[in-house]
């Protein structure tokens, strides 16, 4: 029988207790979630700073239905860009004060889209262990020997956030160009990379800091520009679909770069421009980033307060974002926490190789703005009964 891989690649999931399944979730995902008809806490959202379904978010979204329409019906090459997408791009740039931004339909395509159109030519990119996955399929893209998308480029890895090694790697790396790529905050740890160190190594390398920022902005600096309000970064890009509750991601660089980018980067090139609506509403959702600081210290004060909740056996992974990992070890195990806190009304997602490495399945819990007191007590207590 033909593609008899797929059924034994799927029994082998199974078998490993690795295999996933969509849900559909019933109503507005946010401080709760219906599913299958019932009511959960909701601590596995990427809605950070509780913006989803926010109201002049909504009505900024209509109002750019009304004025481009909801679909940029072409690339942004031909017809696609339009006047919501230049106020966005300019704002976005005001923001994290970078001469030049770049929209593009996900952080996945942002992420491949620049290493592989970088990776024409003969560059070094140099990655963190715990990237993003969009950041290595991009540099594998890029190093092929030229077979499939032209790429000229090599690749190391180092160990997480391991500066020292990094910087025996760049005295290694022949040749002046040298991409860094990091993570600003991590999405499956939480934590954060050495950000004045990674920028302070690149500057005296005269290598390049590229930096996924999709975990970083809305939640970090003090209007939510993410690492840049730690250092200075060559390359951001961020998501719109977490903390910035919309759609699509943005590449924010220096002038000569974008430049390069409109001309070689097929992810750009050859894609549906986002909606201009979506891009309306989220010149309104960033907005409401900078001036609502009172966000981000909710973070920081519910984080707090499940620290001291929490049985002092349990132990989160450091972080000073929304992300909390909770190191669980095998996948059966961390599949049967999840269980436990469902029949108690919390969902919150088993995360499992190969999303992470064997032994270190988690629970991810994520908290945001729009939770209370009440709900990280609760959590606390379902947690210290379930691991106890």
């Amino acid at each position: 029988m033909a593609f008899e891989f797929i059924d034994q690649q799927l029994a082998q999931r199974q078998s490993q207790s690795r295999y996933r399944q969509r849900v559909s979730i019933a109503a507005a995902a946010g401080r709760e979630v219906v599913i299958a008809g019932k009511s959960y806490l909701n601590f596995s959202s990427n809605d950070y700073l509780g913006l989803n379904n926010h109201p002049e978010i909504n009505r900024a979204m209509q109002e750019g239905i009304d004025r481009f329409g909801l679909c940029a019906s072409g690339s942004s090459l031909i017809t696609g860009f339009s006047y919501a997408h230049q106020v966005l791009e300019q704002q976005i740039c005001q923001w994290l004060n970078k001469p030049r931004c770049l929209l593009f339909s996900s952080g996945f395509a942002a992420n491949t889209g620049v290493l592989q159109a970088l990776g024409q030519h003969k560059c070094h990119f140099l990655l963190d262990k715990l990237c993003h996955a969009s950041l290595i399929d991009g540099a594998l893209g890029a190093c092929d020997g030229g077979k499939t998308s032209g790429g000229k480029a090599s690749m190391k890895r180092f160990r997480h956030n391991d500066i020292e090694q990094l910087e025996g790697f760049l005295k290694c790396s022949p040749g002046d160009d040298n991409l860094i790529v990091s993570e600003g905050v991590f999405s499956m740890d939480g934590d954060q990379a050495e950000i004045k160190k990674l920028s302070a190594l690149a500057k005296n390398a005269k290598a390049w800091l590229y930096l996924d920022d999709a975990h970083s902005i809305g939640v970090i600096g003090r209007q939510g520009q993410g690492s840049v309000s730690q250092g200075d970064v060559d390359i951001v890009m961020a998501t719109f679909g977490k903390a910035i509750a919309s759609s699509g991601a943005f590449i924010a660089c220096d002038e000569n770069l974008f430049e390069y980018l409109v001309n070689f980067s097929r992810h750009y090139i050859y894609s549906t421009a986002i909606s201009p609506a979506v891009a309306w509403a989220t010149v309104k959702s960033i907005e409401l980033i900078q001036k609502e600081q009172w966000r981000r210290d909710k973070i920081a004060q519910l984080s707090f307060s499940l620290s001291q909740a929490l049985d002092p056996r349990i132990t989160l992974a450091p972080t000073e974002s929304s992300i909390h990992a909770l190191i669980i070890g095998d996948e059966a195990s961390a599949l049967a926490v999840s269980e436990k806190l469902k029949k108690k009304g919390i969902w919150l997602t088993a995360i499992r190789p190969p999303t992470v490495p064997v032994n270190s399945s988690r629970l991810r819990v994520t908290i945001c703005a729009n939770h209370n007191n009440n709900d990280i007590k609760y959590l606390a207590a379902c947690l210290n009964e379930a691991l106890g």
